[in-house]
């Protein structure tokens, strides 16, 4: 089979969640350039029909609540009804809390982490992932050939964040902000659900990995890119684009026996 082939997504109908996002849209792109059909899940509409008038006729799009289950099961009959089959889902929404302060009160320190942000991020990134998983991958676990499942995961889901990175030479000790700890935590749990997935349809062929990527450039300050970049050894965060091209490899025929794994892209932070 020739190299074209190999990664080609032709007629492929991929579910996307947090696909409003700024990556979920340009893992959107990639795959409508692939020749691949990107189904795209999110709660913010308004955003899904800017990307699909752009891509008139390439794209299809849902609103989406993924913490919803009464919402993603609806959805899931919607779209199998409208397209027959779906061949792949990708677990891209996830809140990542900014690391600041709200109120003039330290929100991001372990100590003063509210139950509510806790129980919020883990109903987008963790119990998102189950139930799209659940309802889109059964789904996909009827189809002759099987399917793939990708969750985007984080280099931090398998080292703690530097916190250092994040210091303001002006704050205190106590009032540091620090990077909040449910993206570690949730991460880390989609982890184990590509674990389980990957075994639980291996008869039907579906199978399940992690793309676990490091930071994006995309407008941060100069004093944490500064930080963060002495801490990698490539020396800086990725381009917005630097990810599509393990992406479509974990999606397309190029990847048939790759299952249950971690494929990292963070520039050899986690070597270090």
């Amino acid at each position: 089979m020739t190299s074209k082939k190999l990664f080609n997504l032709s007629k492929k109908v991929i579910v996307i969640t947090g696909a409003a996002g700024f990556l979920g849209q340009i893992y959107s792109d990639a795959i409508i350039k692939q020749g691949g059909f990107p189904i795209m899940l999110d709660i913010n509409y308004n955003s899904l029909k800017q990307f699909k008038n752009k891509n008139i006729d390439k794209c299809d799009i849902f609103k989406c609540d993924i913490t919803n289950e009464k919402n993603v099961k609806k959805i899931s009959k919607e779209i199998i009804r409208k397209y027959k089959n779906i061949d792949a889902l990708i677990n891209n929404a996830a809140n990542n809390p900014k690391v600041e302060s709200k109120k003039q009160k330290n929100f991001t320190r372990l100590e003063d982490f509210s139950l509510e942000e806790w129980n919020k991020d883990i109903a987008v990134n963790l119990t998102g992932s189950f139930l799209t998983t659940k309802y889109f991958g059964s789904l996909i676990s009827k189809n002759k050939k099987g399917g793939v499942i990708i969750n985007i995961s984080s280099d931090l889901s398998l080292i703690a964040p530097d916190q250092r990175i994040y210091s303001k030479k002006s704050d205190d000790p106590i009032n540091q902000i620090v990077k909040p700890i449910t993206y570690s935590v949730t991460k880390s749990g989609i982890n184990g659900l590509t674990r389980y997935t990957s075994t639980y349809w291996n008869k039907e062929n579906v199978r399940c990995n992690s793309l676990c990527i490091g930071g994006v450039e995309n407008n941060q300050d100069k004093e944490f890119l500064k930080k963060v970049s002495e801490r990698i050894p490539m020396g800086r965060l990725a381009k917005p684009n630097e990810y599509i091209g393990t992406l479509i490899w974990m999606l397309s025929d190029s990847s048939t026996y790759l299952n249950g794994s971690f494929v990292v892209v963070d520039g050899g932070r986690t070597a270090w």
